[in-house]
């Protein structure tokens, strides 16, 4: 890793410091593109926007610079040792650490493993100035080094640097915010089975399960740990399609499924919206490469209904009707129940069941909840 800082130094000395003699590529090459062929074989290629651009890198102090290249590639270097991917990116802030000098208010440092295993033989280093990209490559062959400002052949590159040391951000941190969209079906189950009369169903299609879930991802353990604990806030929109012409009607104050005797209902259907707050140990584990592999969790939630009403929908003298009332329904307010989750990638799938009746006793249905469906993780 000396060899790179050295490397590195001399390279940036060649095109900086003033009074250099270089000698320029005969090769064609664009006009934000300049080639730089060294004494000693070195070739060194600058992408650069405009002149102000190139002018800015006077601005560094190329000693007090190699100085922290050199110091925060040494630590890059120690973590990718103790790593398991085949990557790992660290975020220094010199301009913060060092108030008042002439430094790069960020530094970024990439280093890649040869053999992809996290070994300490190291086959590449991807050093961020701000928006100035210097690539060290180590090869059998020859070492090379590349500075990108502004828009070039690398942006690309650049951008994927950019992403995975937010990838890899996000891994290290202890704790975590993420937002995930759960869809899925609602039924009600363990319903017992009417005596002289029909038993209502549910239309499967129609009685769909919406949350969208704030969550909190707590690490437990080292920072290698696969275990996981997760909670937050989720606002849950549940709906139950009645079938068969039924309909939800206050009999006498209780919350009764009757079938309709007069309307041909297209729709019925039950709305109900709930605050929940899970509790979940996941076991989430990642890949060699450091991306999200595979996870398993399982835990418990508890919810708070937040509100709730029926939707009718018919046609009666030749025009299409849509009634909508509000109430509790004799709904309970207050749901707890348990849940389990799997998943690879960014795709869960995941069912939840409430221990506890959806009505209250014997002013509704009995039943509980049963949701399950896919969650979209952000």
């Amino acid at each position: 890793m000396k060899r790179f800082s050295a490397l590195l130094a001399f390279l940036l000395l060649a095109v900086l410091a003033p009074g250099r003699s270089l000698a320029a590529s005969s090769a064609p090459v664009n006009d934000d593109t300049i080639m730089v062929k060294l004494p000693n074989q070195a070739t060194m290629t600058l992408y650069v926007k405009n002149k102000e651009q190139l002018r800015q890198m006077r601005t560094y102090k190329l000693d007090s610079l190699m100085l922290l290249l050199d110091a925060y590639i040494t630590q890059a270097e120690a973590a990718g040792q103790n790593s398991k991917t085949d990557q790992v990116t660290l975020e220094f802030y010199p301009a913060k650490e060092r108030p008042g000098t002439n430094a790069p208010e960020q530094i970024r440092v990439t280093v890649r493993s040869q053999d992809g295993k996290g070994n300490a033989k190291t086959d590449r280093v991807d050093v961020m100035l701000g928006k100035m990209g210097v690539t060290v490559k180590d090869s059998d062959n020859d070492d090379g080094v590349s500075v990108h400002i502004g828009r070039s052949v690398s942006e690309d590159s650049i951008r994927n640097v950019e992403r995975r040391a937010r990838q890899e951000e996000k891994r290290n941190r202890r704790v975590h915010q993420d937002f995930s969209l759960d869809l899925g079906l609602n039924t009600l189950v363990n319903r017992p089975t009417l005596v002289g009369g029909e038993n209502f169903d549910l239309r499967p299609v129609g009685s769909r399960y919406v949350s969208l879930n704030w969550h909190y991802d707590i690490r437990v353990g080292a920072k290698a740990s696969p275990l996981h604990l997760v909670t937050g806030p989720e606002l849950a929109f549940n709906n139950y399609m009645l079938d068969k012409n039924f309909r939800f009607l206050d009999v006498n104050g209780v919350t009764t499924p009757t079938k309709e005797p007069t309307l041909s209902l297209e729709k019925s259907k039950l709305a109900v919206t709930t605050l929940n707050l899970p509790l979940m140990a996941v076991l989430d584990f990642d890949d060699d490469k450091g991306r999200n592999a595979f996870r398993i969790g399982a835990g418990g939630f508890v919810g708070y209904r937040l509100g709730a009403h029926t939707k009718l929908k018919y046609e009666s003298e030749g025009r299409t009707r849509k009634d909508k009332d509000r109430g509790s329904y004799n709904l309970e307010d207050f749901q707890y129940g348990v849940q389990g989750t799997i998943g690879i990638r960014n795709i869960d799938l995941f069912v939840k069941y409430n221990l506890n009746d959806t009505f209250k006793a014997n002013r509704g249905p009995q039943g509980q909840t049963l949701s399950f469906g896919i969650s979209l993780l952000e």
